[in-house]
């Protein structure tokens, strides 16, 4: 994750994008993940948010130019002012740009990284265990996916 800030944007693998506000990569294959993708859309009415599968082209080549093997993510990614943020820190970021009550979540980072990232490993390893529906282009009631999901 040390890469320098729009890093990316002179990555020849990586496909331009507008990255003009934060996009979340998230695993399309996995409900867990697929089912916060959908909380996002949801609960973000302003938009701030856009989402990208990490199946897709776009978030393929992220996750490879900031060293997380497309075949497997453990993390979510947060692309936010041309930095990642991965694990527990991705997860606040999101939350602390999101309504109440989701943006109460921030206390989290009272609790030290390494808690936090270790918690998230250990759902991480275990998201497709998970019940429920894998990511489909179905938006949550009341969403319009144009412009708010790339790839």
């Amino acid at each position: 994750m040390g890469r320098g800030p729009y890093s990316y944007r002179d990555d020849p693998a990586v496909p331009d994008f507008p990255d003009d506000r934060p996009l979340v990569l998230f695993d399309g294959d996995c409900a867990l993940c697929s089912g916060s993708a959908r909380k996002i859309l949801k609960h973000d009415r302003a938009g701030v948010f856009r989402l990208a599968p990490t199946q897709s082209p776009l978030g393929r080549a992220l996750l490879v130019h900031y060293g997380v093997d497309p075949d497997d993510p453990y993390t979510m990614l947060l692309i936010q002012d041309g930095r990642a943020r991965e694990r527990s820190d991705g997860v606040l970021a999101i939350a602390a740009r999101l309504p109440l009550p989701w943006r109460l979540a921030v206390v989290g980072r009272i609790v030290p990284r390494v808690i936090r990232d270790t918690a998230y490993d250990f759902i991480a390893r275990r998201r497709r265990r998970f019940p429920g529906q894998a990511w489909c282009a179905l938006p949550p009631h009341g969403v319009d996916l144009k412009d708010r999901v790339l790839g």
